[in-house]
């Protein structure tokens, strides 16, 4: 007997030694093993290693982003306190008026809804203002001409000379803008961004009451500039200006948790395949050990300690956790060149990819220690298991081998805890992703288990051979209905959870085609243009669907203390955007289809010499720390108008209509000053053009918004999201299909035997082969059915709780995930007996021994 205590060499030898001869015999079987591994660390790897590279490359592409170190931005006129601020920090070295507007193209007869951004001075002073030809981007504001998004000159087949009217002025066009600083890509294809000179702002005549402008101030710092100290200084000061300040750290970080959000998601579904490998290492692992109990039992027969059994399986484990994180680590670093191509246009920034040293080392590490830690429950049934024990193949009840599970189940708990911590940096989302899978599990064993007890309490004695045995396998000693069931189950829970979760967000964007639905809106009516232009809808036969006042106004006081009361008030938690923001509300004796009030009473009309009662958002009742009765001035244009939270309303933004955070009663804002905003029905492409076409030309400040191009542009980012999803989703599901596929290739091993033993008791073969389709259709009926189920209620919660939109169930999962997981299962296990039907039974049993 070899001594495992005396540290020598030969022991250790003699361990390896049997480590590599059992484990090369089995080489087919720890591969399998071996590719759960591979994947799940891929997965992780690849997006932990682009998360990496991305916020690198976002800290170092900031200034270039910006197009300045820092810049001062406001949505109202600037006032003399606020230009006295920017010439205390030596004046702006640019300047820029931006807003959106239709604009007309005369020489191609047709109308773009464009960003307008007129810029004075050498504005961007980091990154590129991209032209063709590269000229006009210096000389524009010299010859006074336009830069043209290049998109829609080609769209509307505009050359450089044509003219570009915006309100009352018009422009030659200087050249085709490529890309400027400043401009996301997302926005820019709802409205393309248009280039013109400081100074026709003004002529053009659109700068009015109701004009939605930006005003921006650009600054170059000098290089021993301390922004987070300017930050501070600056802050406090213009807050009270209702200005913000903008650094170009500050945009590294605001953009590095945009992106950082949408990791989260892709950091989950990379978690979710790491998960599933660890269940192939635990199921592929306990079906190893099985085979092995013989070997153990000989090794210990012959002097071998439980350690030295269980060591020898160990450094299998070890060796092949080891391979499978340099090799997983090595596909993920692969994998991430992909990230820059599938993402392309919604990236800030183009990333430059490296070698990210920390997903590095934590992909080697991951290797060994999951595949350590989630096959320690099946290996420890090893120690404790006698020669006698083993010889006979029986269960192993030994309440030791109990306690260490009990110990391992609770270290795997707190690594997956741990891990979804480290991965979505938020305690509560790591701690219900902790116990919703526990329950998933919980539920997917609680099935199995009932089953077989139901099954043999209930055991239908009546019915025929093959239909008895098939069942009989479900329940006698060495069946995989447990293992089986869970494995089906989790995989078919995935796909189906991001089949269902793909539509909920589909579904947002999604516009019935009816006249009752509008399909266009226009923005900025003045009140003296409204009849004007009702009656150009109506001439052109088409409907006004609705027409909604619109009144600006700000927040005077919130429970008797001013704006800026509040402001200085250290101990404040009333969000900034409330005390600076300027309103855009309306007044209605209804409410919409959007709208449903969560507290208090909606009232419909206002009764005079009272105060006025309101209906506000429940998202600005949560920013503003306000409830129902509290009170709130609201300065309309210098008016002070007293008001009282009525109501608080629930608003689904995301439907394709005009909503508002504050709501007044009909009675009070009629002789405000105020513009309208009208929606109508156009049935086509050509009608929508031709009316755009006539009411811009007839009134140049009015915008429009048409819905078929807006919800085209939400429609393909949503597919491009969708289709990088399931590309994410592809390693969970290629993860589960290889740990199915390894859990029903190795369960073979488990029903080899007793096919022999019917094949020389005078079974046939298509009897063995009916027993064994039977089986298996059973398990994976179950097991995918209550995947299914079990992703409906996953899918509702999500629905509910994350993404604030109705849930309808679709069919597809019962008509194609049901069957195929079904026929996928019946595929590989009707191929696990083809050798015990095609081979004698003796050859059977000497291949399986050897």
């Amino acid at each position: 007997m070899v001594d495992i205590t005396k540290t020598s060499k030969t022991s250790l030898g003699w361990l390896f030694k049997m480590a590599w001869r059992d484990g090369k015999a089995s080489w087919k079987k720890l591969t399998l093993f071996m590719a759960s591994i591979v994947l799940g660390i891929a997965a992780v790897v690849s997006i932990q290693s682009f998360s990496y590279n991305l916020k690198n490359n976002i800290a170092l592409q900031s200034k270039a982003i910006m197009g300045s170190d820092f810049k001062i931005d406001t949505d109202k006129t600037p006032n003399e306190n606020l230009l006295h601020i920017i010439d205390s920090l030596g004046g702006a070295n640019a300047q820029e008026i931006s807003f959106s507007s239709m604009a007309i193209f005369p020489n191609k007869a047709s109308s773009k809804f464009v960003q307008v951004r007129g810029i004075k001075g050498d504005f961007p002073f980091y990154g590129t203002l991209e032209t063709e030809p590269k000229s006009s981007a210096y000389n524009y504001q010299k010859k006074e001409t336009a830069l043209v998004d290049a998109t829609v000159m080609l769209q509307l087949g505009l050359n450089v000379g044509d003219t570009i009217k915006i309100g009352k002025t018009k422009l030659n066009i200087g050249g085709a803008l490529k890309s400027i600083p400043g401009s996301s890509s997302l926005f820019s294809a709802i409205a393309p961004p248009v280039v013109i000179p400081y100074s026709y702002i003004e002529k053009s005549g659109l700068v009015q009451i109701g004009s939605r402008l930006d005003y921006e101030f650009y600054f170059v710092a000098k290089p021993e500039t301390d922004f987070e100290y300017l930050d501070n200084i600056l802050d406090d000061k213009l807050d009270t200006v209702d200005a913000d300040l903008d650094i170009h750290t500050s945009t590294s970080r605001r953009l590095g948790r945009r992106y950082n959000n949408f990791a989260k998601f892709i950091n989950l579904v990379a978690f979710i395949a790491l998960l599933l490998g660890c269940i192939g290492i635990a199921s592929a692992v306990h079906i190893y050990i099985k085979e092995k109990l013989r070997s153990v039992a000989i090794l210990k027969c012959i002097g071998a300690s439980k350690k030295q059994t269980f060591l020898i399986y160990l450094i299998q484990i070890v060796f092949i956790g080891l391979l499978g994180g340099v090799l997983g680590t090595s596909l993920g670093i692969i994998l991430q060149q992909l990230f820059p191509i599938i993402l392309e246009g919604l990236l800030p920034v183009d990333v430059e990819i490296t070698l990210a040293p920390q997903a590095i080392i934590m992909g080697l590490l991951l290797g060994l220690f999951m595949s350590v830690l989630f096959a320690l429950y099946p290996l420890i049934g090893t120690i404790y298991i006698s020669p006698l024990q083993a010889l006979r193949i029986q269960e192993n009840n030994n309440s030791n081998t109990k306690i260490g599970g009990l110990l391992i189940l609770s270290a795997i708990f707190i690594f997956i805890f741990i891990f979804a911590y480290w991965l979505l940096k938020d305690l509560k989302y790591a701690l219900g992703f902790l116990i919703g899978l526990i329950v998933t599990f919980s539920i997917l064993g609680g099935i199995a288990n009932g089953l077989m007890k139901l099954i043999k309490k209930f055991f239908p004695h009546s019915w025929g051979f093959i239909a008895r045995t098939s069942l009989l396998n479900l329940f006698r000693p060495q069946n995989q209905t447990l293992i089986l069931i869970v494995t089906i189950g989790v995989g078919t829970f995935l796909i189906s959870t991001l089949y269902f979760s793909k539509n909920i967000l589909l579904s947002q964007a999604s516009i019935e085609s009816k006249t009752d639905n509008a399909n266009m809106i226009l923005l900025d009516i003045q009140n003296n243009q409204n009849e004007a232009v009702t009656n150009t809808i109506l001439k052109n036969n088409h409907p006004v669907i609705s027409s909604i006042p619109i009144v600006t106004m700000s927040i005077h006081s919130i429970s008797g203390r001013t704006v800026n009361e509040i402001r200085q008030d250290s101990t404040s938690t009333i969000r900034g955007w409330v005390l600076s923001h300027e309103f855009r509300v309306s007044y209605r004796d209804s409410l919409t289809s959007s709208e449903t009030v969560s507290s208090g009473v909606f009232t419909p009309n206002a009764k005079p010499n009272s105060i006025i009662p309101i209906s506000i958002s429940d998202n600005f009742a949560e920013n503003a720390k306000v409830t129902i009765g509290d009170k709130i001035t609201f300065n309309v244009q210098g008016v002070l108008m007293n008001t009282e939270i009525g109501s608080i309303r629930t608003v689904d933004w995301s439907q394709m209509q005009v909503n508002f955070n504050v709501l007044f009663p009909k009675g009070v804002l009629e002789k405000a000053p105020q513009f309208k905003v009208l929606s109508t029905y156009v049935p086509n492409e050509k009608a929508s053009a031709y009316l755009q076409q006539e009411l811009v030309t007839m009134f140049p400040n009015i915008s429009i918004l048409d819905l078929r191009q807006l919800l085209s542009v939400i429609e393909k980012l949503l597919n491009k999201i969708g289709w990088i999803i399931n590309f994410m989703a592809f390693f969970s599901i290629l993860t589960g299909i290889v740990v199915l596929i390894g859990t029903l290739r190795n369960s073979k091993h488990q029903r080899v035997r007793e096919s022999v033993i019917l094949r020389t008791l005078g079974a046939k073969k298509n009897q063995i082969l009916k027993i064994v389709a039977l089986e298996y259709t059973f398990l994976a009926i179950i097991g995918s059915l209550t995947g299914i189920l079990l992703s409906l209620i996953s899918s509702q919660l999500l629905a509910l709780l994350v993404f604030k939109a109705p849930f309808l169930p679709s069919i597809v999962p019962f008509v194609i995930l049901l069957p195929g997981i079904t026929l996928l299962v019946l595929i590989i296990g009707v191929s696990n007996s083809r050798s015990v039907i095609t081979k004698t039974p003796l050859e059977v049993l000497r291949k399986e021994k050897g």
